[in-house]
């Protein structure tokens, strides 16, 4: 499993920046085939906006390494885990994914 945003994939990297600008918000309708995020065309993005607050991109983003929190490694290994499917919902605080919604069949 990856530890650093160099070893990550192109589109989990993408998927990562993408987390890092919204900083609060949540990122809808997120194709994952094979494991991988489907980032073209974009997903649906809704940021929050705080008031009193700071709103702007994480300052890792314009970082080109670093750790990976856990976090976003529980992330990737849940869309690894997944395969193939449609993520309805990733809730996104200070950056990093808080939460997320899964569609499954009842077996």
């Amino acid at each position: 499993m990856a530890d650093r945003k160099s070893s990550l994939s192109p589109s989990q990297q993408k998927l990562l920046t993408e987390m890092q600008r919204i900083n609060y918000g949540r990122i809808e309708g997120l194709p994952v085939r094979r494991g991988e995020p489907v980032m073209d065309p974009p997903p649906r993005i809704i940021r929050e906006i705080k008031f009193g607050a700071e709103n702007g991109p994480r300052p890792e983003v314009a970082k080109a390494d670093f750790a990976l929190k856990a976090q976003v490694r529980e992330l990737f290994a849940q869309l690894e885990a997944l395969g193939d499917g449609v993520i309805p919902c990733i809730e996104i605080q200070r950056g990093l994914p808080f939460r997320m919604t899964v569609e499954e069949v009842c077996a």
